[in-house]
């Protein structure tokens, strides 16, 4: 058996205190979890780590509330709206768990894993419902075994402009982690705006996978 694993950015994701959290700190924001139950007031319980020397003075739309430290992580805890739009709970929705959440420059970076590829395309969907600027960051798949399953992709298909943009994405290192340059940053390098942007790269990105789909039924 052979399955796929995925990391979803989200550069904005409504009203997130993880994410805006991390909009104000250099590092990003790891160790985030978050209650399975509503408490009494329907609010959800999270938590998440920080560098422990990271300050968080900023205004913050909910208490941010210190849990625990050490020498390297301080780890915080606060309530939000349980109807609050979560992008964790979107994709958890279509019964899919979140392996792992962390925030970088205002933006969530969601990792999950699914069986089939086309499960990560309507994961996406749900997600551009709910939030913009909704892109695939990594995509892998594992084997059992050593064989090679390669999908050749039409480069054709991306428009010149959905070409560059990505090319150029890719050499400001838009897709590492951490990141070399975030949305802004490549919006700026192009000349466009950063929504342009985000809606070139999301569409680029439903060309390719519509393309790696149509391989894999073949």
């Amino acid at each position: 058996m052979s399955g796929f694993r995925a990391t979803v950015v989200v550069d904005e994701p409504a009203d997130c205190p993880v994410a805006d959290v991390s909009a104000s700190l250099e590092d990003p924001v790891e160790s985030v979890s978050r209650s399975s139950q509503t408490t009494t007031e329907g609010t959800v319980v999270e938590e998440f780590g920080v560098d422990a020397d990271a300050s968080l003075e900023g205004e913050y739309d909910v208490e941010l509330t210190p849990v625990q430290s050490n020498d390297r992580e301080a780890i915080y805890r606060f309530e939000r709206d349980s109807a609050a739009d979560c992008a964790c709970e979107v994709i958890e929705g279509t019964g899919t768990p979140v392996s792992s959440v962390r925030a970088q420059n205002g933006a969530l970076l969601l990792s999950f894993r699914t069986l089939e590829l086309a499960e990560i395309a309507d994961i996406v969907d749900q997600l551009r419902a709910y939030f913009d600027g909704v892109v695939v960051e990594e995509l892998t798949q594992d084997h059992e075994d050593v064989s090679a399953d390669p999908v050749v992709v039409d480069r054709e298909k991306l428009t010149t402009r959905q070409r560059e943009i990505i090319e150029t994405a890719h050499e400001m290192g838009y897709f590492d982690y951490p990141k070399g340059a975030n949305a802004t940053d490549v919006a700026e390098e192009l000349g466009v705006a950063r929504s342009t942007f985000t809606e070139h790269l999301a569409a680029a990105q439903t060309k390719l996978m519509d393309a790696i789909l149509e391989a894999e039924g073949c």
